[in-house]
């Protein structure tokens, strides 16, 4: 195998985890603390904060699951790589929560040179590693689980940055922020019953989450039946494709991430379900050939069809949303989704303004991403070994185990043939 391959993670993996997780602890050390909520000597003057975070648990529960179960089940498709796609899952999703809290507390959250941690920032932690296992998604198969610490460092990086300019600079509307990723869930149904409370988690009004929920609701049901409908009409034979089925049909999700909790009423909702079945089908079927063939622009996971284009659709819904805001609409509601103050259709601009600094950043935080990561130094497999687990872990030797039971059973045979 020549140098440029080598693919032995012995010393350069646990060096590299080992000393994140001693740079975190430092960290940590110095600007994390608790909340109020989880303060012993201040809790007895709280007791409120102690009701919400009863209150917001289910709704971390619903997210944490998606993040380290969800992800990584999801991409158990490929057969050999089962080991991986859930190992290395887990990986990201535990350096990427540690990272993200430091990153987002930082950004937001920093006052007298401490940090205080409650379940939003938990929350907020998982939201942002998703980021990183999107992109996961789009290189699996072909990255070391070095590369793939590297790229969930600087990728929250990029997030929480971009979080920072769309939501605190611009004070862009949305709830499920998502860099789009032009390059770059376990099972369909556990995501499809998961994503209502993905969405609705970080709404600050009780009614904002209540029409997540049922925005979300919606979109998700008008997607799958779209997304059956046209896997069927793209085949020649009008057979079904798998891979239509569990990845675009969590399209309408994301679509209606951004405008979940504004007051699209039901039928806007599974018109975005509905549109957002139609382009992920097709970018599947049609798209991803393309861009393989032609851009040699890998994508494992079909990550462009499901979050990249319906990303997009959902922030285009946002400004629509939102340039259709009024307080004839919202009632005195309309501060509560709209706490800028501006009218509907200056926040519509901001909304536009938010979409296009999201897909530079995307751009030009991928670019970066990729060349770092095209370094041979990080051990990426070749090709004619990728989508293999045998390269990184060790696995049973089932041929063996099948030969000793074997053995043991002729064993039994010939004892009672004498006997």
């Amino acid at each position: 195998m020549p140098a440029s391959y080598s693919t032995n993670m012995r010393f350069k993996f646990p060096i590299l985890a080992i000393a994140l997780e001693a740079v975190i602890i430092i960290l940590y050390g110095f600007f994390i603390t608790y909340d109020d909520g989880a303060n012993s000597r201040l809790i007895h003057n709280n007791t409120g904060q102690i009701e919400q975070f009863y209150k917001i648990y289910p709704s971390f529960q619903d997210i944490h699951v998606m993040i380290f179960v969800g992800f990584g089940f999801l991409m158990t498709f490929l057969k050999n790589y089962g080991f991986s796609s859930v190992g290395f899952n887990l990986l990201i999703a535990a350096f990427g929560l540690q990272w993200g809290i430091l990153m987002q507390g930082w950004l937001h959250h920093l006052k007298d040179g401490k940090i205080k941690v409650d379940i939003f920032s938990l929350i907020n932690a998982d939201f942002s590693t998703a980021t990183a296992l999107i992109s996961f998604g789009a290189v699996l198969g072909k990255t070391s689980p070095i590369q793939l610490l590297i790229m969930t460092l600087l990728e929250i990086t990029i997030f929480a940055c971009n979080e920072h300019l769309v939501t605190t600079v611009l004070k862009v509307c949305m709830l499920e922020f998502e860099e789009t990723k032009l390059k770059s869930f376990k099972s369909s149904l556990r995501d499809s019953l998961g994503k209502e409370g993905f969405n609705s988690a970080i709404a600050e009004n009780p009614d904002g989450q209540y029409r997540a929920i049922i925005n979300t609701y919606f979109s998700l049901a008008a997607c799958v039946l779209t997304a059956y409908a046209l896997s069927s009409l793209v085949d020649k034979k009008g057979k079904l494709d798998m891979v239509h089925i569990q990845n675009a049909t969590l399209a309408g999700g994301v679509a209606a991430g951004t405008s979940a909790d504004m007051m699209i009423h039901p039928y806007g909702s599974l018109l975005i379900g509905f549109t957002a079945g139609i382009i992920s089908t097709v970018g599947f079927k049609y798209l991803t050939p393309i861009l393989a063939s032609k851009l040699k622009i890998h994508d494992t996971c079909g990550v462009h069809n499901l979050h990249g284009m319906p990303g997009i659709l959902g922030g285009l819904a946002g400004i629509i949303a939102s340039a259709m805001a009024s307080e004839k609409v919202y009632g005195p509601g309309l501060i509560q989704t709209f706490p800028t103050g501006r009218s509907g259709i200056v926040q519509a601009g901001y909304q536009a303004a938010g979409l296009g600094a999201s897909l530079g950043v995307a751009l030009i935080g991928g670019t970066i991403t990729g060349f770092i990561l095209c370094i041979s130094f990080w051990g990426q497999p070749p090709d004619q070994n990728c989508f293999d687990d045998d390269i990184y872990w060790e696995l049973p030797d089932g041929e063996t185990e099948n030969e000793n039971l074997l053995s043991a059973e002729h064993g039994r045979q010939n004892i009672n043939a004498e006997a």
